[in-house]
């Protein structure tokens, strides 16, 4: 029968709120999982591999689970700490009279000069592409006109230069030509 595999552990150390903790984990994703956290605590740097024998120990007594104790002491590890971490006392209020405020300063108006000048440049440049395409409509009536004029003549000449192919067709068959 197969002799069940050991699973080769290692010991991470990550600081938690006024906590540190160790856990013992095949990997690092192990770890984080028995931490109950998402974030890549490895990659930031808030978590590492220990060496510190005292942590090793506790840790592979209860692995994947965590294990703590309070920041700055040298209790073991334990699943629920007997120690509190040492929080220095809040400094004490000075009471102070409050100063007035000063009235803040009023902003200097803004120099709307340049936006006039680009609004005026802009306005100019539509009146001379309305002028333009104004000219350019006109010069195509013009066009259309001359056009149609030159259609006209063109069929009055083609008429008569057509009347004149059939009168000399007529006269050289009447001469007795052949086409």
């Amino acid at each position: 029968m197969a002799k069940p595999r050991t699973r080769k552990l290692k010991v991470f150390q990550a600081q938690f709120g006024f906590f540190d903790t160790v856990v013992a984990a095949p990997s690092q994703a192990a770890a984080l999982r028995a931490w109950g956290t998402h974030q890549n605590l490895f990659a930031s740097g808030d978590a590492r591999v220990t060496t510190d024998k005292a942590a090793v120990k506790a840790a592979l007594e209860h692995p994947e689970v965590p294990l703590r104790r309070a920041i700055g002491s040298n209790e073991p590890f334990a699943l629920e700490p007997t120690s509190l971490p040492d929080v220095p006392d809040a400094p004490r209020r000075v009471e102070r009279t409050p100063r007035p405020k000063a009235a803040p300063k009023a902003k200097p108006a803004a120099d709307r000069s340049r936006l006039d000048t680009a609004e005026r440049a802009l306005r100019d440049l539509d009146e001379q592409r309305k002028a333009e395409e104004e000219r350019l409509r006109q010069e195509e009536e013009a066009l259309e006109e001359r056009k149609a004029s030159a259609q006209k003549v063109y069929v009055e000449a083609r008429k008569a230069a057509t009347a004149a192919v059939v009168a000399a067709r007529q006269a050289y068959r009447a001469a007795g030509g052949t086409d």
